[in-house]
């Protein structure tokens, strides 16, 4: 059975082992991987203060999202990882669908959100575009930001 339910401050340390597992599925050295600990780290004050979403595939959880409200008309996808094993499954896609609806019945205009370079694809197939781009840590690598408007 899979399942898409919200999180409580007990998940931090499987949450955070899912973003850093996702995240090395990149390529990324253990070095980088080392110094973006910190960023990669979910804490339970994390959880309890923002919307946190976990998928459940039997009782293992396998990945998950979260978003912020960043005022009454925008609202940012802050993650969105799956266990590397379970990348092009689909349940990337079944994570993103339950945000959007959630976010549809909501009053919120503009989806935003800052992109892993090797995900872009993947959140354009959604409909998102680039409108601009930040610099990282790393020379030489940009997160794309994109943007999506929501159509009442």
């Amino acid at each position: 059975m899979t399942e898409i339910v919200k999180s409580n401050i007990e998940d931090n340390e499987i949450l955070t082992d899912i973003t850093k597992k996702s995240k090395a599925y990149w390529g990324y050295s253990d070095r980088q991987m080392e110094k973006w600990s910190e960023l990669l780290t979910i804490t339970k004050n994390y959880i309890e203060t923002n919307n946190v979403y976990k998928l459940l595939v039997g009782n293992i959880t396998v990945g998950y999202y979260s978003y912020i409200n960043l005022n009454k008309d925008e609202v940012k996808l802050d993650n969105l990882f799956v266990l590397p094993n379970y990348i092009g499954s689909g349940f990337g896609t079944l994570l993103m669908n339950d945000f959007m609806n959630r976010i549809k019945n909501t009053e919120r205009k503009k989806i935003v959100l800052d992109s892993e370079p090797n995900a872009e694809k993947f959140y354009e197939n959604f409909g998102f575009i680039k409108i601009g781009q930040i610099e990282t840590a790393i020379k030489d690598r940009y997160l794309p930001i994109m943007e999506l408007e929501i159509m009442a």
